[in-house]
């Protein structure tokens, strides 16, 4: 049995592949900086990244969940969260000889204005990233792009899972539900755009599969539950979950679009710098179909979907 190291535990994503991994029987480390958040029945460790330089444990896999996630923020703090902050995993995983690195990073790092459908891990152009978050998580890759060709390296595989769902989203379907009680949710293009969303146990899943995989090192993956949907139905299928009646809002894409980049440009000089309320990644995310071609996980990884999106959505609500 591998041992493992998870950083993050103490967040969404995090949680669950350490409670998936310990239920399998692993001995896995949670990391994060929230004791009280932390999941129960194992090792832990309390610290950020920062801190990793401290710790001794012996770990065959690390899987790097800990990230700074937001459509908004300054670009220092997103450098020193996710670009530093993996190379601090990377220190600490070549410092004990870890065997692997299983790094999740984001589909975010396609965002375009535009429908793109099927997209394949190759497809990313890096020359204009739309926000800090997708620029840091770029770097990151880069980072561990660089690392791979080094002897001293542990094998290293990237996970790319999109908008992931279920029981304990913080982000994702709370950020929608606060749009919904205030305004109502725009509904750009009739909410016709595809939407691919993830299940966090098949993140849990391919995690796993990325642990184990022979012949992967240096591989990115793309990640969904291959059942991209329209934005309206989604949204209205989770609202009927709650009990809530859909308040849509039809606004047009492209004029959703310039409005959320003058709101970013004042809120960028405002005292404080508040997160606008609507950006140009929060309006590409719905207006627009984005869905990723997960044919190279299926082939590679042995990844086949485990919880329907329908599922998720019903244990959300439930939750």
């Amino acid at each position: 049995m591998d041992s493992y190291l998870v950083t993050g535990a103490s967040g969404f994503v995090g949680g669950h592949v350490v409670r998936d991994l310990r239920r399998r029987g692993h001995d896995v480390v949670a990391a994060g900086r929230r004791a009280d958040r932390l999941p129960s029945g194992g090792e832990t460790f309390v610290g950020d990244l920062d801190d990793l330089a401290r710790a001794s444990h012996r770990v065959d896999v690390v899987v790097h969940c800990a990230a700074l996630s937001s459509p908004w923020g300054r670009r220092a703090e997103f450098e020193h969260a996710n670009v530093t902050g993996t190379a601090r995993v990377l220190d600490f995983a070549r410092r004990v000889g870890t065997r692997r690195l299983v790094h999740l990073s984001s589909p975010g790092i396609y965002a375009a204005p535009r429908d793109r459908v099927g997209i394949r891990e190759d497809e990313v152009d890096a020359r204009r990233p739309m926000n800090e978050y997708i620029r840091s998580k770029l770097a990151a890759e880069e980072l561990l792009s660089a690392a791979a060709d080094r002897s001293d390296a542990p094998e290293i595989v990237v996970l790319r899972p999109r908008g992931i769902v279920g029981p304990g989203d913080p982000s994702l379907v709370p950020r929608l539900l606060r749009v919904h009680a205030r305004v109502g949710v725009p509904l750009m293009r009739g909410g016709r755009g595809l939407v691919d969303l993830t299940s966090v146990e098949n993140v849990a899943l391919a995690v796993r599969l990325a642990a184990t995989a022979e012949g992967v090192h240096g591989e990115a993956f793309n990640v969904t539950n291959g059942d991209p949907r329209p934005f309206g139905e989604v949204l209205e299928q989770l609202l009927r979950g709650l009990g809530l009646p859909l308040r849509g809002r039809p606004v047009p894409a492209r004029a959703a679009y310039a409005l959320a980049g003058a709101l970013e440009g004042v809120c960028s000089v405002l005292p404080g710098r508040p997160e606008p309320p609507m950006t140009r990644y929060t309006v590409t995310t719905i207006a627009h179909s984005q869905t990723l071609d997960i044919s190279k996980a299926r082939r590679l990884l042995g990844y086949e979907p485990e919880v329907t999106l329908d599922e998720s959505l019903a244990g959300y609500a439930r939750a």
